[in-house]
């Protein structure tokens, strides 16, 4: 109940703060929503994630944006573009190393990135899959990149495990790219060491998964058989509320919100509809102000589970089972 209240009066806040120094937000509230000074926390205004694509939202000044995200396409061929300042970037960064440190620890690790290093080339201006490799970049060291030139690099590969597969190491990757390199085409009589150790945080790429009939249930079943590798930690999250990302818990396997964000299931009518119902995912985060992304409605189905898991001893949490039918597919989440 105190998370609820103290949570309640920052988004207010900050809703606030965005009807006031956004124009275009200020636009969309005043034609949508009714004028009321105490609102409940489903009354809070919520945007369509599609719209960060259509329109520039931004609550400063052009001169005052430090960096700009983009996802990384859609069908349409427009990329959403969220605008950072220096403080809302750094906030970001702090919360993320918060929230991530609680599933692996503060020290720093070894790791093995699923991707080719000239990903991360431009630093100002990036994609989705840009960010999140910048962003878990900060929580290893002697840091290693699976693919060279299109192809598994198993010279690096193999010189990595063999300094650092005797103790933990963390991989970091897409779960689309996770699969297709490390499930389908690494090579195990090419190896030299399992990855028994590793720790794997991967998220994202999930559509991708649904085309292959691959479940999040086979997913790990496939890293266990494949390379010994048994800590995976899938997590949800969008670019438009970066750093507030959920953790799928080992326990139940539903993914919980931390004290910077929270979740609502609204219906086809946008309404609010009860636990364990499904609906489109509402994500609410108190952390983007160089932005409104403080409440967006997304296109992905899922619902607040009812259970009494010992492991994430939460009482709210939830699962998500995919984007909506005919909704158009946000390139974030199909890397």
């Amino acid at each position: 109940m105190e998370k609820n209240k103290h949570f309640l009066q920052k988004i207010t806040q900050l809703n606030n703060y965005h009807y006031q120094n956004s124009i275009q937000y200020k636009k969309i509230v005043d034609l949508v929503y009714s004028s009321k000074k105490k609102i409940k926390l489903d009354e809070i205004p919520f945007i369509p994630a599609k719209l960060f694509k259509e329109i520039d939202l931004k609550s400063i000044p052009s001169k005052k944006v430090f960096k700009v995200l983009n996802s990384s396409g859609t069908s349409s061929g427009k990329p959403a573009k969220i605008y950072l300042d220096k403080e809302n970037a750094r906030k970001q960064t702090i919360v993320l190393n918060e929230i991530v440190s609680k599933i692996i620890g503060k020290k720093r690790m070894p790791m093995l990135i699923i991707d080719e290093k000239k990903n991360i080339n431009n630093p100002n201006k990036f994609d989705a899959k840009t960010a999140a490799i910048i962003g878990f970049y900060m929580f290893g060291n002697n840091h290693e990149y699976l693919i060279k030139n299109g192809s598994i690099d198993y010279k690096s590969l193999n010189k990595f495990l063999e300094k650092y597969s005797s103790k933990k190491f963390l991989i970091f990757g897409f779960t689309s790219l996770v699969f297709e390199n490390l499930i389908k085409k690494v090579e195990l009589k090419k190896l030299k060491h399992n990855f028994a150790n590793g720790i794997l945080i991967h998220g994202g790429g999930w559509k991708k998964m649904e085309e292959i009939k691959i479940s999040n249930k086979v997913y790990k079943e496939r890293l266990k058989q494949k390379l010994k590798l048994i800590n995976v930690y899938n997590y949800y999250g969008l670019i438009e509320q970066t750093g507030s990302i959920f953790f799928e818990c080992k326990g139940c396997g539903c993914f919980t919100p931390s004290k910077y964000s929270e979740i609502l299931i609204r219906d086809k009518d946008f309404k609010t509809i009860p636990n364990n119902q499904k609906g489109f995912i509402q994500l609410l985060s108190i952390l983007p102000k160089s932005y409104p992304g403080h409440s967006i409605l997304t296109e992905d189905i899922g619902e607040i589970v009812s259970n009494n898991c010992k492991v994430c001893k939460t009482n709210k949490k939830f699962k998500v089972y995919g984007r909506a039918e005919q909704s158009e597919i946000r390139g974030c989440s199909d890397v």
